[in-house]
């Protein structure tokens, strides 16, 4: 969720473009911090019920997805905020940066959707899962189809 708002910090923050680029650099920073906390804490707990690390497609999309999202934000944070590459740079990244960052979000939701086809045989609420997955996919195209047509508002 913090990792759509930051693409969205744009057109939702009313500031100074400067500022917008702050809040976007730090709602990223946000999501890594808990995705570190995350990782972590499903690393820990495959640990305590003796599961193997990295063994279903869940795991594999979401570590490389993690992976590229710290890619990014590095890249993102030495381009554009600090030291800040010369204006021609940036402006040849932009374009990368932006389709990156789209691309990362549907990696992120193919993340949460195969981690509820794991939790679908645990549970009975087959109903609720489908629910949320939904939900989850269609927040998703709608935070996307805000960034791709925020040109024309």
């Amino acid at each position: 969720m913090v990792m759509r708002a930051a693409a969205m910090a744009y057109k939702t923050i009313r500031a100074s473009r400067e500022v917008q680029k702050f809040c976007h650099m730090l709602f990223h920073l946000i999501a890594i911090v808990l995705g570190i906390v995350g990782i972590y804490t499903a690393f820990k707990f495959h640990n305590m019920q003796h599961i193997s690390h990295m063994h279903s497609l869940h795991s594999w999309i979401g570590m490389i997805t993690f992976c590229f999202f710290g890619l990014q934000w590095l890249f993102g944070f030495a381009l554009f905020m600090f030291p800040k590459a010369r204006p021609f740079t940036r402006e040849m990244a932009m374009p990368w940066h932006i389709s990156g960052g789209r691309v990362l979000l549907y990696m992120a939701i193919c993340t949460a959707e195969t981690g509820l086809m794991q939790i679908e045989p645990l549970t009975s609420k087959f109903s609720l899962i489908n629910f949320i997955g939904l939900f989850i996919l269609f927040f998703g195209i709608t935070v996307d189809l805000s960034i791709a047509l925020a040109h024309y508002v």
